[in-house]
């Protein structure tokens, strides 16, 4: 694999973070299936092909008492990445160049491993490491991350792959490479009839091949290795490794035919007890592309119901603003997205009103219990239902860990260092809760940045006067708080 530049010195792949990767979310859902998973405030954590970090380094940033060891082949984004974790001054993180096929047992013992955006995208020897790695590094209680592309919603992306890599011969600018690919797929599809199944499928696809930078598709879809597979072509690979299938790292949506009680009843029959089969079935409804999945030792045992009493190990958190329903003793829920919930279940409304109180933070059951008395809600098997609908429906977040968010708005805000730094490079911050947040504007970037935490609220006005003279002091002022309170409640802020 040595030799040639490597396409990611070449062309930097964008700078992301992943939720889904992080460990919070990892143990989360082996809780959730009854196994005992590390704790995320005291683990070891692989990245394999971590680019720069920038999945990585934030989550080192946020729980400073674990360890974090990432390497991939390309030399200049760990390089980048090295010289973030100086900068930051972080102890608990290490980054190399290497290759997979070289690494091994003196890595060391991993609680979490994760390889987002990998296995789909290199040759088969290397597949076949990455799944023997984590059989042989991950420790007896571990998790392990794989994301790829599947079959059968995959061969849509496989046909438009095609077509641009057709139109791709490497003479011109990579922008122009990939927009003059994107028109011939653009061409091609409008000399179909309007309402043509084939181009409809064709055209949803490739409006999430547009949203992305010419970089990130250049390497997602025009990269030399594309492999796309089955689920139970991928989970046989596993359990040659044994390894074997704990779910996927974010729950299904609202809407998947898993939740249709007619669809799991002839699933069961057709394939009684056997998850995989299940799981593929669902995938030929679904026309799946795209799976993001959790894999553990094949000895653990777990469970599959939900049990009632994992709920207790958990944290709960919710983003949603409250407001009253048109019925008596209804509220009305709202996400960011605007996504409205109404509940007249009293158990309900005082658990989504208490996480309101408390949000970013999350509150653990045996906090919210005392509020939920002669409500009707509890952790019986009910109760646990209903957590879980709602987590389904992404109204009520499950977390394992406690991020260092403070109780309130501090006196001297402080956004994260890490946040800072990435916000001052590239205009988007990762935030404690390990999202992402892009912040465009210049003035909202500068004012971020002042965050340091030496400044009240009068000394940020100073300086924020100070830096954009032009705009009235008034203005500036009315927008101090606002801006406050949105990126504490993003989760920028530390305790």
């Amino acid at each position: 694999m040595q030799g040639a530049q490597n396409p990611y010195d070449a062309v930097a792949y964008p700078r992301l973070a992943f939720s889904d990767t992080h460990p919070d979310r990892l143990a989360t859902m082996a809780i959730l299936h009854g196994l005992s998973p590390a704790p995320v405030d005291r683990c070891r954590v692989l990245e394999v092909a971590c680019n720069e970090g920038a999945n990585l380094i934030p989550m080192a940033y946020a729980i400073p008492a674990s360890e974090f060891v990432g390497f991939d082949l390309a030399r200049l984004p760990i390089e980048r990445g090295q010289e973030r974790i100086r900068a930051l001054g972080l102890k608990n993180i290490r980054i190399f160049a290497a290759d997979l096929l070289e690494v091994g047992a003196e890595l060391g013992e991993f609680d979490y491993i994760i390889a987002h955006g990998f296995y789909s995208w290199v040759p088969a020897p290397v597949r076949e490491r990455l799944l023997v790695l984590c059989s042989e590094l991950l420790a007896p209680n571990g998790i392990a991350f794989v994301s790829y592309n599947t079959l059968p919603g995959g061969l849509v992306r496989d046909a438009i792959r095609e077509i641009m890599l057709y139109r791709i011969d490497g003479t011109e600018h990579l922008e122009k490479q990939v927009g003059g690919a994107l028109e011939l797929v653009h061409f091609l599809l409008a000399s179909r009839s309007e309402g043509d199944a084939y181009r409809r499928l064709m055209e949803e696809h490739l409006k999430k091949i547009e949203e992305r930078t010419a970089p990130a598709t250049f390497h997602d879809e025009l990269s030399e290795a594309f492999h796309t597979v089955s689920f139970t072509g991928f989970m046989r690979h596993a359990q040659q490794n044994g390894l074997q299938y704990l779910c996927e790292a974010a729950l299904p949506p609202p809407p998947d035919p898993c939740y249709r009680q007619e669809i799991r009843s002839a699933m069961e029959a057709m394939a009684p007890g056997n998850i995989i089969a299940q799981e593929q079935m669902l995938d030929f409804a679904r026309a799946r592309k795209f799976r993001e999945t959790l894999l553990c030792r094949a000895d653990r045992e777990m469970r599959r119901d939900y049990p009632p009493e994992s709920f207790r190990r958990l944290q709960l958190a919710s983003p949603a603003t409250s407001a009253q329903g048109d019925a008596p003793g209804a509220m009305i829920f709202t996400l960011p997205g605007g996504i409205k919930m109404e509940a007249n279940h009293p158990g309900a409304v005082a658990l989504m009103l208490a996480l309101e109180r408390a949000w970013p933070r999350g509150l653990g059951f045996e906090e919210i219990e005392p509020r939920l008395a002669g409500t009707g809600l509890s952790l019986d098997a009910s109760g646990a239902t209903m957590l879980m609908r709602m987590a389904v429906a992404k109204f009520v977040e499950l977390h394992a860990w406690r991020p260092r968010l403070p109780a309130g708005m501090p006196e001297r805000p402080r956004a994260s260092a890490a946040s800072r730094q990435e916000i001052r490079a590239h205009s988007q911050g990762v935030t404690l809760l390990h999202s992402m947040v892009k912040l465009d504007d210049a003035v909202a970037q500068k004012f971020f940045l002042l965050l340091d935490g030496t400044r009240d609220r009068g000394a940020l006005l100073e300086a924020l006067a100070g830096e954009f003279p032009e705009i009235p002091r008034e203005e500036l002022g009315k927008q101090l708080e606002p801006s406050l309170q949105y990126f504490y409640g993003a989760g920028f802020i530390e305790a």
